[in-house]
């Protein structure tokens, strides 16, 4: 991976997309990747991912001249635009994706059992992700499949780092007491 262009060479990038759509190119280069990946995450259909990835880098796109840097990376305010377009989507429509995770399996990997058992757990967590309110399961997926620091899960969810921080506490406390309470398989 190459290195991260600095703050200030993200915030000159903004301000030239402001004047130029052109440049905005660029911020979506540097950006989509990201933003697809965390919508494809809560929505879990290509299709699906790509229309609401689209969407967020139009409203950006139309809403850039309304940004204002407040410290925070670019990407927060992209990722605030996917949450509510996430969240508009699951308005307009009752949600039937199946949470699937996969876990890649080299020459020197664990045997296909481990693998299939670590599958199974895997899903099963993000199976019961999925039914925790959507502030908390929106807090789980930011820090834990976007590796998001608090500071920036807070600025994209609109809320204060101690109530981020407070809604991964009690999503984290759900998902060990339902995990606990599930019936394991007999090795």
């Amino acid at each position: 991976m190459s290195s991260l262009p600095s703050h200030a060479d993200e915030v000159q990038l903004v301000e030239r997309a402001k004047r130029d759509p052109a440049a905005f190119g660029e911020l979506y280069d540097r950006h989509f990747s990201q933003i697809y990946r965390f919508v494809y995450s809560r929505v879990r259909d290509q299709s699906a991912a790509e229309d609401v990835t689209s969407e967020v880098f139009m409203k950006a796109l139309r809403g850039i001249g309304r940004y204002q840097d407040t410290g925070r990376p670019f990407s927060a305010w992209l990722y605030q635009i996917a949450v509510n377009a996430v969240n508009d989507r699951y308005r307009s429509q009752k949600p039937t994706e199946d949470i699937d995770s996969q876990v890649a399996v080299s020459d020197r990997g664990p045997a296909l059992d481990e693998v299939a058992i670590l599958n199974e757990e895997v899903r099963q967590i993000w199976r019961l992700v999925e039914t925790l309110p959507a502030p908390q399961r929106t807090a789980m997926v930011l820090k834990f499949q976007e590796d998001m620091k608090i500071d920036d899960i807070a600025a994209v969810m609109g809320k204060s780092p101690g109530a981020v921080k407070l809604l991964i506490h009690r999503g984290v406390t759900r998902i060990r007491e339902n995990v606990g309470a599930a019936p394991r398989r007999v090795r």
